[in-house]
């Protein structure tokens, strides 16, 4: 015959099984139907970890409502005799006949005289295991009393179960979110330094407590970065990471192919994370989790509990552990993220998190690193492309400015130079190669050398744009550009004449020593589209602390959020910097041009030549002796 009551129990235990959070919220579910068993008049539960250490009873009389809890970390090693070896079986004592060394609950089982007790041990995990317990009468049925037991202790292993793998499921989400998170900020900089702080930062306290991070050099190990949340620690943390001699011999002879190494106890001996209260000796690869810590889950039978309650691990600092990863990013080793964790062992991360963790931080630092190579390689490149300095006269104030605006940092092809002519004159020119790459950085060369070899020589702007349009065409190039010439001779009556050549370039801006500003007559064709093509020359005077401005359109196509280009605000711009160097008003025209735009990623070339009104002395060097002077400043 079906027993209703006991069947409703259990389907209302099941349920609460499916809905719990922690095994700890089925105690009264488990304990009343129990004692609600003809006969049972006592329900005892205990809870163990694996060194036989008892964490916690619950005891719960037939008629009381209140359950007695001793939270405890008593070691008893006799109870290793009822540790669960294989399958959990039923077994029956006299209370009187109960060895207390063995049996901590017997002091509860006693208070019913006579009775005998059916208990049954059952492993919740790996690292511990529960009993329950049940003092009968004599009018109790033998096979109720083992099979609603038996029952009971099905839900809870089943309960405790289901926990545990939400929770991975559960932890396992988390550390996808993390490592999706780690992966955006740390790709969000192409900065070396930037990178690095991120890579320590994303880490804690997520991950752990502490972190470091070292690159790998020739000569070594070089410390970069460490956090930590606690300020005080961060300090000898980054102390560590610079001069400890113990962590830079363990990084230096860390393998690639090494695995994760987790170290604690003794393991640490020696160290800057060396901790006296560490639990034993460990070092393992990945494979491992260090034995440290409490139980590595929260999870725990009926009436277990609180983590901590009464325990020694609740209200002390945990044992140190630290984790060292190696750094690897397309086939090579850029250096290693050390994590230092002073908390429980189920909150330590596994080998695989860490090795994901390690991998898109490597690839993080590998891509800024290789972004900081090119960018070297580019400015590099870029300043071989520009004439090293400008010539010093006294009759002009010369400067230029150059900024690279693409953010890929591909070589532009925008130039400009100064050339003395041998006339006394001074050629100044600018130019812009459609596109960028190696194919503009080579027609950039070409087209300065060139202009400059035939302005040298003193061959007129209009003649030399037309001689570099024919060498472009006779090389067949696929790009056009276009540039300006401007050359200034100086007046004797203190006034400089400006003769202006352009082939397709943006005007230049002359800036009055009044203030006012006004633009330069230009036009022509573009250089590298036709075969034959001449260049026409406009002439003005300039007067002294007139200033010429010549620019390629980075400078006035940078465009704002609203969709205004620089080129509407730049005659204004400019006035407002009447008075100023050439050198001031270079590079301030360029700085608020790069803080105007919100697109527009081009390069800005400026070279500007502001007139003294010196006029030349009788005592003029020659050619020759101008160019020999201005190498050696």
């Amino acid at each position: 015959m079906v027993d209703d009551t006991w069947s409703s129990a259990l389907h209302r235990l099941w349920q609460a099984a499916s809905r719990a959070e922690d095994v700890a919220a089925l105690a009264d579910d488990v304990y009343a139907p129990l004692l609600a068993t003809p006969g049972v008049h006592l329900v005892a539960g205990t809870r163990w970890d694996e060194k036989q250490v008892l964490r916690y009873m619950r005891a719960l009389s037939a008629g009381s409502d209140a359950p007695v809890i001793v939270a405890t970390t008593r070691s008893m090693p006799g109870a290793a005799v009822r540790e669960p070896r294989g399958e959990p079986v039923v077994t029956r004592f006299a209370v009187d006949g109960l060895d207390d060394s063995v049996w901590p609950e017997a002091e509860f089982l006693r208070q019913v005289p006579g009775a005998s007790v059916v208990a049954r041990t059952f492993r919740l995990d790996q690292r511990g295991w529960a009993a329950l317990a049940l003092a009968v009468d004599d009018s109790a049925d033998p096979a109720v009393v083992e099979s609603r037991l038996t029952q009971a202790v099905d839900v809870i292993v089943a309960c405790h179960t289901g926990i545990l793998q939400r929770g991975r499921e559960a932890r396992r989400a988390s550390d996808d979110a993390l490592l999706a998170e780690a992966s955006l900020q740390m790709d969000s900089s192409l900065d070396v330094e930037d990178t690095l702080r991120r890579v320590a930062r994303i880490a804690v306290p997520a991950v752990a407590d502490g972190a470091l991070v070292h690159l790998l050099r020739s000569e070594g190990p070089e410390f970069v970065a460490a956090t930590h949340v606690a300020v005080q620690q961060q300090r000898a943390l980054e102390e560590a990471g610079r001069h400890d001699p113990w962590l830079a011999a363990l990084l230096a002879r860390r393998g690639e192919d090494e695995d994760t190494l987790f170290l604690s106890g003794a393991a640490l001996d020696g160290s800057p994370f060396a901790d006296a209260g560490g639990a034993g000796t460990d070092a393992r690869p990945a494979g491992g989790r260090v034995a440290a810590g409490p139980a590595a889950s929260d999870a725990r039978p009926a009436g277990a509990p609180p983590p901590g309650s009464g325990s020694a691990a609740g209200g002390s600092r945990h044992p140190t552990v630290v984790t060292i990863s190696t750094l690897r990013a397309r086939g090579r080793v850029v250096g290693s993220i050390t994590f230092v964790y002073q908390r429980p062992e189920a909150r330590l991360p596994d080998s695989a998190f860490l090795s994901s963790l390690a991998t898109r931080a490597a690839l993080a630092i590998d891509n800024a690193l290789l972004y900081e190579l090119r960018r070297h390689a580019v400015l590099s490149l870029q300043e071989h492309l520009l004439p090293s300095q400008l010539p010093v006269t006294e009759e002009w104030d010369l400067s230029a400015s150059y900024a690279v605006g693409d953010p890929m940092l591909d070589v532009g092809g925008d130039f400009y130079d100064a050339v003395p002519r041998p006339d006394g004159s001074i050629a100044l020119l600018i130019g812009d190669v459609c596109g960028r790459g190696a194919e503009a950085a080579a027609l950039t060369g070409l087209a300065r050398h060139t202009l400059r070899t035939l302005l040298e020589e003193g061959t007129d702007p209009g003649t030399a744009l037309s001689r570099l349009n024919r060498a472009l065409r006779q090389e067949r190039a696929s790009r056009f550009l276009t540039a300006v010439v401007a050359t200034l001779t100086p007046q004797a009556d203190g006034t400089a004449l400006l003769s202006t050549c352009s082939a397709g370039h943006p005007p230049p801006l002359v800036l009055r020593s009044d203030g006012t500003v006004s633009e330069v007559l230009s036009g022509g064709l573009l250089l590298g589209v036709l075969d034959h093509v001449s260049y026409d020359s406009h002439e003005e005077r300039l007067g002294p602390d007139d200033t010429l401005v010549l620019f390629t359109d980075g400078l006035t196509e940078s465009r704002e959020a609203g969709g205004t280009f620089f080129e509407s605000v730049l005659p204004a711009r400019l006035a407002a910097l009447r008075g100023c160097d050439a050198a001031h008003i270079a590079e301030s025209l360029a700085r608020q041009a790069e803080l105007f735009r919100d697109s527009g990623q081009d390069d800005i070339a400026l070279l500007v030549a502001r007139w003294t009104g010196i006029t030349p002395d009788a005592g003029r060097l020659p050619h020759h002796l101008q160019l020999e002077r201005a190498a050696l400043r």
